[in-house]
């Protein structure tokens, strides 16, 4: 008995001692598990939460100094710029892929202002107006803010901005006594008479085929009718009013007049832009952008030209179609509050003065137009601001693409001569009701 409580005592000892070793070295496995654990939250933490966003090839260059300084001033932030291709609407088409299939890549948005209507009310972006007040608005373009809203409510913060203008040749209206032609009128007698004189081939050059930009050019001269496209708040569609047919009949007139050359009809904004600065014309309806390369050493202009608000009818407003990019907020981002960090530090004045200074861009800060630096190198900016006050916006609608296609189709049967100038506006308001569906 003696022996068997013994070996009984023997074992208890030792299950005891296997017991406590391996309480111990399980002890040791879960501490060494929590802290490797741990470790690795620890340094997932401490990477920089990426943000990212869409552009085309060209800007996205541009943007690397913007970038690199945000990140060295943000370093929880990684700012990746995924490249597109360089045409608005093919990065157009791959952000709406992307939204359209779900789980989107992309936290930003950096959108044309007319994507602005249709990417809000899809529901792909976030409202912004609870992250800035009306005080902070007012230092942008008023254009460019009403131009990221929709239906009241905002979904987009400017950056940089565009308008159209009238371009013209300053020295041959001095040498000739002409002062620079503020109505439709005074811009066909100066031309006619410029022309008779052999002064120039043509009078006027604009974007004539059939494009978004014919909708830009029409925009323009139908403000300066006094007319309407669409009524955003009613809908009521103003195409084949009085002053929009009027409008149809400047834009027929330049060309059966031979003020503008027949081939108007195939020009875009290079086209435009090589007819003028090879002085083959005194105006010329173009973007800010043109500005540098008329001015450049081997321009036959250079130093030559001059900017104003577009032409109009007496007795009515100037009109300059109002472009520019800007930055909105995906609404299903996991990075939002990373996001808007970004959004505010692009559209900031410092990285939109250092961004106006290295490419000759627009900023769409008012301030940005008469600050010394920016005017010592671009002397014209403070006319510039005078056209940018004078924007239109083009009809801020969901269905703005198709309502664009529906104008520029029949804008461009009227001017080709297939139709006559009423007959296309009415049929681009019948067209255009249909979409909208009002009949």
């Amino acid at each position: 008995m003696m022996i068997l409580k013994s070996i009984w005592r023997s074992l208890r000892h030792s299950w005891q001692s296997l017991w406590q070793k391996r309480l111990f070295y399980g002890a040791i496995a879960l501490i060494t598990a929590v802290l490797v654990f741990g470790i690795h939250r620890f340094v997932l933490s401490q990477q920089p939460v990426q943000v990212s966003v869409l552009m085309q090839a060209l800007e996205r260059a541009q943007w690397e100094p913007l970038v690199e300084r945000f990140e060295e001033e943000n370093p929880d932030i990684r700012l990746e710029i995924v490249e597109g291709p360089n045409a608005t609407n093919l990065v157009e088409d791959l952000y709406t892929s992307a939204f359209l299939l779900g789980d989107s890549i992309y936290d930003l948005v950096y959108m044309d202002i007319v994507w602005t209507p249709k990417f809000a009310a899809a529901g792909w972006l976030d409202p912004l107006d609870d992250r800035v007040s009306e005080e902070e608005l007012s230092e942008f373009l008023e254009g460019d803010v009403e131009g990221g809203r929709f239906e009241g409510q905002l979904y987009r913060m400017p950056f940089r901005s565009d308008a159209g203008m009238l371009y013209y040749r300053s020295d041959l209206l001095e040498e000739n006594g002409f002062e620079a032609p503020d109505t439709t009128e005074e811009l066909i007698e100066i031309s006619r008479a410029l022309q008779d004189q052999g002064a120039v081939e043509w009078g006027y050059v604009w974007q004539g085929r059939q494009y978004e930009g014919l909708a830009a050019v029409f925009v323009e001269i139908l403000e300066g009718h006094g007319g309407f496209w669409v009524d955003p708040d009613t809908e009521e569609v103003g195409l084949d009013e009085p002053e929009a047919i009027a409008a149809m009949e400047f834009l027929v007139q330049t060309i059966d007049d031979g003020i503008s050359p027949r081939g108007v009809t195939t020009y875009q904004e290079e086209e435009a832009r090589r007819f003028f600065q090879n002085g083959r014309t005194v105006f010329m309806r173009n973007w800010p952008y043109v500005w540098t390369l008329a001015n450049e050493d081997n321009s036959p202009v250079q130093g030559k030209i001059a900017i104003k608000p577009m032409v109009h009818e007496a007795g009515f407003n100037p009109g300059a179609c109002q472009g520019g990019w800007g930055l909105a907020l995906v609404k299903d981002s996991p990075h939002k509050e990373e996001a808007w960090r970004v959004i505010e530090f692009i559209t900031s004045e410092s990285a939109q003065k250092e961004f106006v200074l290295n490419t000759g861009y627009v900023p769409s800060r008012r301030s940005l137009f008469n600050d010394p630096e920016i005017v010592e190198k671009y002397s014209h900016y403070p006319d510039l601001l005078e056209v940018q006050e004078q924007s239109v916006l083009r009809p801020p609608i969901a269905q703005y693409a198709q309502a664009s296609d529906i104008l520029q189709r029949n804008i461009s049967s009227a001017l080709t001569g297939r139709v006559s100038p009423q007959r296309a506006m009415e049929r681009a308001a019948a067209e255009t009701r249909r979409l909208l569906g009002q009949s």
